[in-house]
């Protein structure tokens, strides 16, 4: 019938992405950003012109979320935006100046995190990590 939590699978995922989430989030402090603006500004140094929808795929919020975090994003002078060249309904989302150096600072901090992560799992426990947290993705897929 029930399952003690410390069978459950899903409470052990989410234990360590909250614990990874905080990590960074204290990570980034000196950079000003939170976790959710670092993905989005680095997804757009990456992706410049990107529309708000795509942005929203790659950083895994729904589009309601990333229009909140543009709109916040754009108030603090880190992205412009404009209308499309070609679909004028569609909004192209740009780094500023100010949010190439934020983005910069940022990426330098969350890269150092990641690699104390990465340090404590060797490169074949990383590889395992990796596939076993993909069959999650896989499962939870099916399941949704």
């Amino acid at each position: 019938m029930g399952m003690p939590p410390e069978d459950r699978l899903g409470l052990h995922l989410k234990r360590a992405e909250q614990a990874v989430m905080t990590a960074k989030a204290a990570a980034l402090s000196g950079s000003d950003l939170t976790v959710p603006q670092y993905a989005a500004l680095a997804v757009l140094a990456e992706n410049p012109g990107i529309s708000g929808a795509a942005l929203a795929r790659a950083c895994l919020v729904t589009p309601q979320a990333m229009a909140a975090l543009l709109k916040n994003l754009q108030e603090i002078g880190l992205i412009e935006r404009s209308p499309h060249p070609w679909h004028q309904r569609m909004l192209e989302t740009r780094l500023t100046p100010d949010g190439q150096a934020a983005v910069r600072i940022a990426e330098a901090q969350a890269v150092a995190f990641e690699r104390r992560l990465a340090a404590e799992f060797t490169a074949a426990e990383q590889d395992t990590l990796r596939a076993l947290l993909a069959r999650c993705v896989q499962v939870a897929g099916r399941e949704a």
